[in-house]
């Protein structure tokens, strides 16, 4: 853990999934046919505060093309990517495009489409309930599901790290 602390203090990129991570993973459909999904307010809170007070860049890579997602980004004022079938070569293009390395970045999935950026990056990250097979890939499984304030957790423990308060 004290690795990954000292990782906590130099993240320069939070790289999340949009399922499985702002949500719990379910997907709500009414009757037209619309998908709709559950996500943390204190989610959104967390982030806002991590952007407010620090220069960590955010962003959403979701393998996903649904509307929810970006509504929910432009809300947040997170950089959103939809539709991404290969998350690691978006991902290593956008870290390069922004001078800084894998090692200073913080990745945080769920399931098998997230391996290849939990492998490549220095802090891989993953929500508890996330599928069994990328649990041994992350230096860091946090106490929350997603959806349900992992992402909160996470911003809190940066915040921590870096020795900034998270009350506003």
């Amino acid at each position: 853990m004290t690795d990954v602390k000292l990782k906590l203090e130099s993240i320069k990129t939070l790289v999340l999934d949009f399922d499985g991570v702002f949500t719990d993973n379910k997907v709500y459909i009414n009757q037209k046919g619309e998908e709709m999904v559950m996500c943390d307010r204190g989610d959104g809170m967390g982030l806002e505060l991590l952007r407010k007070k620090t220069n960590i860049d955010i962003l959403v890579l979701s393998k996903e093309t649904n509307p929810v997602v970006s509504a929910r980004c432009r809300k947040l004022n997170i950089e959103c990517y939809q539709s991404i079938e290969n998350k690691i070569e978006l991902l290593k293009k956008i870290i390069n495009k922004k001078g800084q390395n894998l090692q200073e970045t913080c990745y945080v999935g769920n399931d098998i489409n997230d391996s290849e950026c939990l492998k490549a990056v220095g802090i891989p990250t993953v929500v508890s309930d996330a599928h069994s097979s990328v649990i041994p890939l992350a230096k860091l499984v946090l106490r929350k599901k997603g959806g349900h304030g992992a992402i909160r957790e996470l911003c809190d423990m940066i915040l921590d790290n870096k020795n900034i308060t998270s009350q506003q």
